[in-house]
């Protein structure tokens, strides 16, 4: 009889790890201390419930980086990115998915494999014995927390990050905002209308900017600080390091024309995006916010088209916790002091739900092939995986160690692509193409048998 593969934690991580596990032939056990042990950000006890946002981002698998790691999961046979495109909505170039129906079918899915069982628990102290993956992601509850910040002898570190606000699409004036997505990218008309976009002139991009500034926002306590992940700021954070910040950032105005006013030039853009199939919730993009609720609507309502909106869910901010596993985790993800013991998805320092789940894909298949006594090979530092995998336990500088999405800029130059002689549309191209044969090769040799 095998040994039983433990995961504390049933996120994006813990769930792909879980999947990828039981699908190897290992019996595992998914620790889910949700729904009676509720966190800031949670609704639900679904298992991989997506909480900031609903978009895996980019789903280009020749020209970035993250559309390449969708590619690679699904060469993998990855419970996420299978489960996304069931319940996927139009989102221009991007893999947006409906948010509840999308971790219940997770939720499902694992439920019925008949390698994995799912226990409400909540550990709070790390396991002495057995193989496990703790893929607790940010929100690791505080006990737990304070184990694994003993067990390394340093401060846990952390960051803050801020949830978006959700609006009802009825309650949007229409006759001022637009269906648009921008440069009309999108092989579909749906695609090619996904986002709905508010515009500004001048006038009012910067009383807008005035007020967000000006707002009560929530405050710290004592004795945390604010290092803020650069892919996940705050509006109002943005907007202090200088006005022209969000103009340039996620209400840049650049391949949009409002068709209310094709001739006038717009300042700036808010855009939201379908939160769910049926269409009625749109999220506003890259509106992450520390604004207090009151101050939230006030400000929210200054955008042309929101003026009468009602808000499903206001913006919040919540304390997301991070090991520094360049310091602390051996190649194999195991913790050197432990190494029974592997950690899994945004705990270790990768930022994003793909990056995330990607971590446990790998978490997955290398604590599945400890149990059944396979050695794998090591995987390819070319691939979007092995880049992630490289960067964060040895790659990336301990000191200044920060959580980090997958780009381009953690894969190893190709020899004749480096510098201007060739486009940058090149460049990515290649990074993939390599990618791709070195994740299929070692996906043909990474075959673990059971039996």
């Amino acid at each position: 009889m095998n040994e039983t593969l433990n995961i504390i934690g049933g996120g994006m991580a813990g769930s792909e790890a879980a999947w990828q596990a039981a699908e190897l032939g290992v019996n595992v056990v998914v620790h889910e201390m949700r729904p009676s042990v509720k966190t800031f950000a949670h609704r639900t006890g679904y298992l991989g419930e997506m909480v900031c946002s609903n978009s895996f981002r980019s789903d280009d698998d020749e020209q970035n980086a993250v559309g390449l790691l969708h590619w690679e999961m699904r060469a993998a046979n990855g419970l996420i990115m299978r489960v996304a495109e069931q319940h996927r909505l139009p989102a221009g170039g991007a893999l947006a998915v409906d948010r509840d129906p999308f971790a219940q079918s997770v939720t499902a899915a694992l439920q019925a494999h008949p390698n994995i069982s799912i226990v409400a628990s909540e550990h709070k102290n790390l396991p002495a014995s057995g193989q496990w993956i703790i893929a607790t992601g940010p929100l690791t509850s505080a006990d737990l927390g304070q184990a694994i910040q003993a067990e390394n002898g340093t401060e846990a570190l952390a960051f803050f990050d801020a949830i978006a606000p959700i609006v009802y699409h009825d309650s949007i004036d229409m006759s001022q905002a637009w269906m648009q997505s921008r440069y009309d990218k999108g092989e579909t008309e749906a695609e090619r209308t996904a986002y709905l976009n508010c515009p500004m002139d001048r006038d009012q991009y910067e009383a807008f900017i005035d007020a967000l500034l000006a707002a009560e926002k929530t405050e710290f306590h004592a004795g945390e600080t604010a290092g803020y992940f650069d892919g996940c700021l705050p509006i109002e954070v943005m907007a202090e390091r200088g006005r022209e910040t969000l103009r340039f950032g996620p209400m840049k105005p650049v391949g949009l024309t409002n068709p209310h006013q094709p001739e006038v030039k717009s300042y700036a853009v808010v855009q939201l995006r379908r939160d769910n199939a049926l269409g009625t919730l749109y999220n506003i993009v890259g509106f992450q916010t520390k604004m207090k609720y009151g101050a939230q609507v006030e400000v929210l309502k200054m955008i042309p088209g929101l003026q009468e909106a009602r808000f499903a869910r206001l913006g919040g901010i919540h304390r997301n916790t991070f090991i520094n596993s360049p310091t602390f985790l051996d190649p194999q993800m195991r913790l050197k002091s432990r190494p029974h013991i592997r950690f899994a998805g945004q705990i270790t320092g990768v930022e994003g739900y793909v990056e995330s789940a990607a971590m446990g894909l790998l978490a997955g298949r290398l604590a599945a092939a400890d149990i059944l006594g396979v050695t794998l090979p090591p995987v390819p530092q070319d691939t979007a995986m092995g880049a992630l995998i490289h960067h964060i336990t040895g790659g990336a500088e301990a000191k200044t160690f920060q959580p980090m999405n997958v780009n381009f800029g953690l894969f190893r130059p190709i020899d004749g692509l480096k510098g201007g002689r060739r486009g940058r549309k090149d460049r990515y191209k290649a990074y993939t193409d390599r990618a791709k044969i070195a994740w299929s090769a070692w996906l043909a040799k990474s075959s673990v048998d059971a039996s």
